[in-house]
């Protein structure tokens, strides 16, 4: 892939950035990477430079290239593949999802449960790789048929990515994240709690099948009994979440 320029050579990379700072410069390497994009200099299909090659590359943080990565991939733009790579999407959702105004209200509530979401249900992974057994894997397995099925067959898929979340949560073998969760019940997925401008049925399919593909990489890893990997990927598919929410947000301004 061909390099970007330096984004950020006037700043002291040997200093901490503060939040403001790395905001800035999130936002700039997003802002390049989508050019890239945009004027076909990375095809999709294309393999975007490694997280470790992008921090040495821009003298950024790990941080701001994962954020960067997780807008992205909200955005439609590109797409992680466990083990493999990050790649760049055929053309996608980016400039497909909407809110109608009057839903503006009920997606600023679902943005504050994603956010209480991703401190719970990041350890819980965490805890269900480390608890989970046999029995409860399968039960994680099932949910996420049953959601590619929905998928296929133009369903309700609220009820097995609920149920997925729900597994998780039973797997860390402790009673209180269990009660939390089912006391946010349906509300913790954000597509319940607004009504998106309607999306052409198979780009609605592409959609779901990523979100299904992000619940694969956290069952894939709670499956290895791998807890750091666990807890990175429900952070990531709960930060995605979050950004397409958000993506919706200013569209619909």
């Amino acid at each position: 892939m061909t390099l970007l320029p330096d984004l950020h050579a006037d700043i002291d990379a040997s200093s901490p950035a503060s939040p403001g700072t790395r905001r800035s410069l999130t936002a700039q390497l997003v802002d390049a990477l989508r050019a890239q994009i945009d004027t076909q200099e990375l095809k999709a299909g294309s393999r975007l430079s490694t997280e470790a090659e992008m921090v040495q590359r821009f003298g950024v943080s790990r941080t701001v290239v994962r954020e960067a990565l997780s807008r992205l991939q909200a955005a439609g733009l590109v797409e992680t593949r466990h083990g493999i790579g990050t790649f760049v999407c055929e053309a996608g959702m980016s400039s497909l999802l909407r809110l109608d105004p009057a839903d503006v209200a009920g997606s600023i509530d679902a943005l504050a449960i994603l956010e209480l979401r991703i401190s719970l249900e990041t350890e819980s992974a965490g805890l269900a790789a480390m608890r989970c057994d046999a029995t409860r894997l399968a039960t994680m397995r099932t949910a996420l048929a049953d959601f590619s099925r929905s998928v296929s067959e133009a369903t309700d898929t609220v009820s097995p990515d609920l149920r997925f979340h729900m597994e998780i949560a039973y797997a860390t073998n402790n009673r209180y994240f269990v009660e939390i969760m089912e006391h946010l019940g349906t509300r913790m997925i954000p597509r319940t709690r607004i009504t998106a401008t309607p999306i052409p049925r198979d780009q609605n399919a592409e959609y779901l099948m990523r979100v299904n593909r992000e619940h694969e990489q956290i069952a894939d890893a709670i499956e290895r009994g791998d807890a750091d990997s666990a807890r990175t990927a429900m952070r990531l598919h709960l930060i995605n979440s979050r950004e397409r929410l958000r993506r919706a947000q200013a569209a619909s301004e």
